[in-house]
């Protein structure tokens, strides 16, 4: 068997976007949100992924919604690369998702809670070793929680899992797991056929029962993300090594004019390319 990375825009949202990923989502929600406890037992996908969706090749950050029994909008995002400004755009797509349900002349009383789950393929809280953290209003001094249940942020970091399979414990454990290694397996672990959402989210990964056209849009998007990972390499160096030689400042506004020119190269939209080196857009269109 050949798995492919849950990590790309297609495979993210086939996994636990479609139709038939209801369960799978509910595992995952309740492994990532709620510590392995059997909180969430229904919910709706918004906007379900099929087979016949035009892939983009976007692939910055990577989207599925759902709505669970109790009103909850969970919005789950998996962020590929520590981009400008990223850590804002997590509070406003929460702020922005919670504000957009009142219709014109509703009350606040219609304002359900709603929660942002973050996935990070890189170290975003260098300060601590945990791999999953939890975020919500609380008092400054006594820490006396103000809505908590209302807007939450959820973050996992990726490379802070460091757990062999053979070091899976939790249900926790297996579903990062699967997030971070589907890819290198070669055949589904008896430790992950354990919880059976994860062995259909791995039947749903496995390479043999794609169709041809899904194939092709998964490789098109595997070439983008290698190819965008190393124009921001080769951009950052170069920006590095002329900011030495034209001072600290010119060096810095050519650095985001090289990374901008190998994101455009790469066909990255204007708006990723702004988030990411905070060039405005008129600025990024003016680069040859």
């Amino acid at each position: 068997m050949r798995f492919i990375s849950p990590k790309t825009d297609f495979a993210f949202k086939k996994i636990f976007g479609s139709d038939q990923s209801k369960d799978i989502l509910i595992s995952f929600l309740n492994a990532m949100i709620y510590s392995g406890n059997y909180v969430i037992q229904d919910l709706e996908i918004i906007d379900p992924y099929s087979a016949g969706d035009v892939v983009d090749l976007k692939d910055t950050y990577l989207d599925v919604k759902a709505v669970l029994e109790d009103k909850t909008t969970v919005i789950i995002e998996m962020q590929l690369w520590n981009v400008e400004a990223f850590e804002k755009r997590v509070v406003y797509n929460l702020c922005k998702t919670y504000g957009n349900q009142l219709k014109s002349g509703q009350g606040y009383f219609y304002l359900n809670p709603v929660i942002a789950l973050t996935i990070t393929d890189f170290k975003l809280f260098p300060s601590t070793e945990k791999v999953i953290s939890c975020f919500y209003f609380q008092e400054e001094e006594d820490h006396l929680p103000y809505q908590e249940n209302e807007l939450k942020l959820v973050f996992v970091e990726l490379p802070k899992f460091t757990k062999q399979l053979e070091e899976l414990e939790s249900v926790i454990d297996k579903w990062i797991f699967f997030i971070k290694e589907a890819p290198n397996l070669e055949i589904i672990p008896d430790k992950l056929r354990e919880i059976p959402q994860l062995e259909q989210a791995l039947t749903i990964a496995n390479q043999a029962g794609l169709s041809v056209s899904e194939v092709e849009k998964l490789r098109k998007q595997e070439m983008a993300l290698e190819d965008a990972r190393g124009a921001w390499s080769f951009a950052k160096r170069e920006g590095r090594e002329e900011g030495r030689l034209e001072g600290r400042e010119e060096g810095r506004l050519e650095e985001k004019q090289q990374i901008a020119k190998q994101m455009k190269a790469a066909g990255f939209p204007l708006n990723d390319i702004a988030q990411y080196t905070g060039l405005t857009i008129d600025a990024i269109n003016q680069l040859s």
